[in-house]
């Protein structure tokens, strides 16, 4: 758990890279765009249902402010992981090409397909273990915090997983002959990652940049512990 602080500092650092700094804009204009759309198509329904029985489309309106904030608040982790996806590869190129330039020539980018299934899989998977995660937080909404302690805790171990998988799919040479086998990051290390990156997309404007950095600090985790494998052979 101790190289997790690390690598969170390393890859703060390094959100100042050219590289890096390409895919914050992008990830973070797609998932704007993402909401942005959500939310009037949102508009749309509220006004042509609220119309259909006799009441002023204008409540629509007043609706949607309610209903959009909580919608990107509930969703955004499950949506700003899915978009970033698609970006990986660049984040953990760039973190390996500046600390780790040995395991970077033997790194294997992802072919587009591969990514996009990546991303659908992480997307399914945030969907369904937090709809399963509901009912409980339900039974705990009477503590006030239970709710967001269980969702907190799911979302830890998800993003624990998707952030450290970034970087451990491109060095297939690393890979048992069944696949990519075990993630060499600890299961520690992961939990403490997501748990740290999930509290960070709680907070305003930082949760822009939570995922990227997120991303960084997995890939220092897994090329750190990778790095030290070889260094001990």
């Amino acid at each position: 758990m101790s190289a997790v602080p690390a690598a969170l500092a390393k890859a703060m650092v390094q959100l100042a890279d050219r590289a890096v700094l390409g895919v914050i804009g992008k990830s973070v204009a797609i998932t704007l765009a993402l909401f942005a759309a959500a939310g009037a198509g949102l508009y749309l329904g509220l006004a042509a249902l609220i119309e259909s029985y006799g009441y002023d489309g204008e409540w629509a309106g007043l609706a949607a402010l309610v209903l959009v904030p909580v919608a990107m608040w509930l969703l955004f982790r499950v949506v700003a992981l899915a978009v970033l996806q698609f970006f990986a590869d660049e984040i953990v190129a760039a973190v390996e090409a500046r600390h780790y330039p040995a395991l970077a020539a033997e790194a294997r980018p992802l072919p587009f397909r591969r990514d996009l299934a990546n991303s659908l899989r992480g997307l399914a998977r945030a969907l369904g273990y937090n709809l399963l995660a509901l009912p409980v937080a339900g039974l705990l909404a009477f503590t006030a915090i239970g709710p967001a302690l269980v969702f907190l805790a799911v979302n830890a171990v998800l993003l624990g997983r998707e952030l450290t998988d970034m970087a451990w799919l491109r060095h297939p040479s690393r890979w048992t002959a069944g696949g990519p086998g075990a993630n060499p990051a600890g299961r520690a290390e992961r939990l403490v990652l997501g748990a740290a990156i999930a509290g960070l997309m709680l907070v305003p404007l930082v949760n822009l940049l939570a995922p990227v950095l997120g991303a960084a600090a997995g890939t220092h985790l897994v090329l750190g512990r990778l790095e030290r494998k070889g260094r001990e052979q």
